[in-house]
């Protein structure tokens, strides 16, 4: 595995601890910024926003450049946008840091998944854009609780000083630690990023992954509140909980890449149905403490943790282009956005475990979309796959990026 593989994943770790530092820290930023939880609570939200709609626009604004570039570029301004928000007085301030990051991490995703599968063997892309992915659940296991730490200890401000800590570690580490890769010079450029998206099929299967986040950010979206006041825990054994949690997105994380190559199509349709499993089971039995347990391990194991087999869909269907790889990256976002605006809804109707239940039926949605592939016996690529064009660790300097824009038949 290229040691750039592991650089890329440095850099999403410091993006995701970023978009969750402000879930541990609500009630310090709502007195320090002199406003209310529930307006802390939409930084959040426009964070997600800004992730899902700005951020395909600074792809394209940064296609002109090398892959290492880009990268550097977008760490200089999620640098800007943390130190903004670090010595943001105002709730104005803070609220255009959060959409200045948010737009950063988004493009950072596309341009660093991309650049990871252009810097593997095809063989071996899953398992690489899996490492790169244990970022993302890294963020989540050790990223929030790390933020939260420093935040409680130091105040809300350092939290961010942190994270401006690491955004510098990354980006040094990523100077230093990823070759450079010319852009095309040749081939589609913009055009066929965007061609691929008049393929119907295209957003079929990024629809799948919108439904497949969906289903587990409606479960993980309202964890703390379902495991203290339906399954009785109690609010110092929830940490807890979600360390084990993400424990288990990173386990699974690291199984899916070990067959999101040869069976990618397979490990989606058994993720999604044993997830549909273990949320139905979590709603019924949500009272039932080890029962509950279990069916939250379970979400944990088969939820986010399908993000290498996704990836790998998407890329085959369309190609590994930064542009592709960004939007599916914000059909992902817009997942989490509709899972925990419609979860607060049916809350509101039916209890607690009214998302349990939505999440469920998101799953099944998203089987839906997945069968029609393992029917017609898609298990790996699901027509000429561009992957197979793109340079390989071998050869990466002598083809630049053209891989990557090369047209699909």
């Amino acid at each position: 595995m290229p040691r750039a593989v592991y650089v890329l994943a440095l850099g999403i770790f410091a993006m995701v601890t970023s978009e969750f530092v402000v879930v541990g820290l609500m009630p310090q930023m709502a007195e320090g910024l002199d406003a209310t939880v529930p307006q802390i609570g939409y930084l959040i939200t426009a964070f997600a926003a800004a992730m899902a709609v700005g951020g395909p626009f600074l792809t394209v604004a940064l296609m002109r450049f090398p892959p290492r570039t880009a990268l550097m570029v977008l760490f200089v301004i999620f640098l800007v946008g943390n130190v903004l928000a670090a010595t943001a007085t105002g709730y104005g301030t803070m609220m255009a840091a959060r959409i200045t990051t948010g737009i950063a991490s988004q493009a950072f995703f596309g341009v660093g998944i991309s650049l990871c599968a252009q810097l593997t063997r095809p063989e071996i892309r899953g398992r690489a854009i899996a490492v790169v992915l244990n970022g993302l659940m890294l963020g989540t296991l050790l990223g929030l609780p790390f933020s939260t730490l420093v935040g409680e200890r130091f105040g809300w401000r350092a939290a961010f000083w942190a994270i401006t800590l690491i955004t510098v570690v990354a980006a040094g580490t990523t100077l230093f630690g990823v070759p450079r890769i010319e852009r095309a010079e040749s081939g589609g450029g913009l055009r066929q990023e965007v061609g691929v998206f008049r393929k119907p099929r295209m957003w079929l299967v990024l629809s799948s992954s919108t439904l497949i986040i969906g289903a587990t950010f409606s479960a993980f979206s309202y964890l703390n509140p379902i495991l203290t006041d339906v399954t009785g825990f109690s609010t110092g054994t929830v940490p807890l909980l979600l360390v084990a949690y993400g424990a288990a997105t990173v386990m699974g994380n690291n199984v899916v890449g070990r067959f999101a190559d040869g069976h990618t199509v397979p490990v989606l349709a058994v993720g999604l149905v044993l997830n549909t499993l273990f949320l139905t089971g979590f709603a019924l039995l949500a009272d039932v403490p080890a029962a509950a347990v279990i069916c939250m391990m379970g979400i944990g194991l088969v939820g986010v943790t399908m993000n290498p087999a996704m990836v790998t869909r998407v890329q085959r269907t369309g190609n590994a282009g930064p542009l592709v790889n960004t939007v599916h990256s914000s059909f992902i976002t817009l997942g989490i956005i509709l899972s925990s605006s419609i979860g607060a809804v049916v809350i509101d109707s039916w209890g607690l475990r009214a998302p349990l239940w939505l999440g469920a039926v998101l799953a099944l949605a998203g089987l839906a979309t997945v069968l029609p592939d393992l029917a017609s016996g898609a298990t790996s690529a699901t027509g000429p796959a561009p992957l197979s064009a793109l340079p390989t660790e071998g050869n990466e300097h002598r083809q630049g990026a053209t891989g990557a824009r090369r047209p699909s038949h």
